[in-house]
């Protein structure tokens, strides 16, 4: 029996970054290695849910679950990690808030199918096929897991112990979450594990006194690379973005996009960006004030929301009676 630690890493409704994230930690990817024993890591290896199901509960030490819940499937994997797990860690941003995934919040299931698999322009779907949960063909059943409505957060599904904001989380902020957990530094359940200040803090660009006459898109200016961006009418989400990122959008002349989440004490990230922004527009006159917002933030959801829909107090446009459907049975465990 090895004595050392047990590790799972998971991934549901994301990228695939958060794993990229992992292997950006080089060479003291060894020694977690030297630390834990991976269990489960569909990505990397050849193990089933079955294998899982099989384990006794709290048998994983840590499990990384990266991605949002999109399908039945992967909330019964976050329901099944959760109870073999004594760490549940909500790794990156699509777990902690949803992420791009939670944009889809705007629409419906119905709406998906239908731009996906019959209206774009690269389709060809003559039959117009739509994917069914489960179907009779030659005699086989054929199942497929449900796919909701509304994209929910890890922390909406399962207890979450602990999160790690990024998208992905910067590899030092992974190495950091580590030490903690062989350490026992850990803070309390519940905690984000990171700093609690904004991007803002740790931005080096000079910052004055704002007076926004017009936000402008990134293509439309080439920014000075020393002063705020947000000074210079670019929608930077610093003010409102928990810090750890060590500000890398802002220090290659970017706006920071928020991919950290709120900082402590926000409950709403979105609305906390909106509030920085309505403090910097130079008028008072508010038909200017609307022409000054409609001309530069086209896209106010994916502006104000872009990493947080899910996460935050909107979760999402408002569905019809019944559209919901996650009361839909889970899928049957592997046999």
């Amino acid at each position: 029996m090895s004595d050392k630690g047990t590790l799972a890493i998971y991934w549901a409704a994301s990228c695939g970054g958060c794993e990229i994230g992992i292997l950006a930690l080089n060479e003291k990817i060894l020694d977690v290695a030297a630390a834990f024993d991976i269990v489960f890591c569909p990505c990397i290896m050849d193990t089933k849910a079955r294998d899982v199901e099989h384990m006794p509960d709290g048998h994983i030490d840590v499990c990384l679950f990266n991605g949002g819940i999109r399908t039945s499937e992967q909330e019964y994997m976050a329901r099944l990690l959760r109870q073999k797990s004594k760490v549940l860690v909500a790794f990156g941003s699509c777990a902690h808030e949803g992420c791009i995934p939670g944009l889809a919040n705007v629409t419906n299931r119905q709406s998906i199918f239908e731009t996906v698999y019959l209206d774009s322009p690269s389709t060809d779907n003559p039959g117009r096929t739509l994917p069914l949960p489960e179907v009779q063909h030659n005699g086989f059943h054929l199942a497929l897991p449900v796919f909701y409505d509304t994209v929910r957060t890890l922390g909406q599904t399962v207890k979450v112990d602990y999160y790690l904001p990024g998208c992905p989380p910067e590899a030092d902020r992974v190495w950091d979450a580590v030490v903690a957990i062989l350490e026992g530094t850990l803070p309390a359940p519940g905690s984000v594990i990171g700093a609690q200040t904004t991007v803002c803090d740790e931005c080096t660009r000079t910052r004055s006194e704002k007076k926004i006459k017009a936000f402008k898109r990134t293509w439309q200016v080439w920014p000075e690379e020393s002063q705020c961006l947000l000074e210079q009418g670019l929608i930077c989400c610093g003010p409102a973005t928990r810090a750890g990122c060590q500000s890398r959008c802002p220090t290659v002349n970017s706006p920071c996009i928020g991919c950290y989440g709120p900082n402590a004490g926000v409950e709403d990230q979105g609305a906390r960006l909106i509030t920085a922004l309505a403090s910097v527009i130079d008028s008072n006159d508010a038909e200017e004030v609307e022409r000054i917002v409609r001309e530069g933030v086209p896209d106010p959801v994916g502006t104000f929301y872009r990493f947080s829909l899910a996460h935050s107090l909107l979760r999402r446009a408002a569905l019809v009676p019944d559209e919901e459907r996650h009361e839909l049975p889970l899928p049957r465990a592997a046999q």
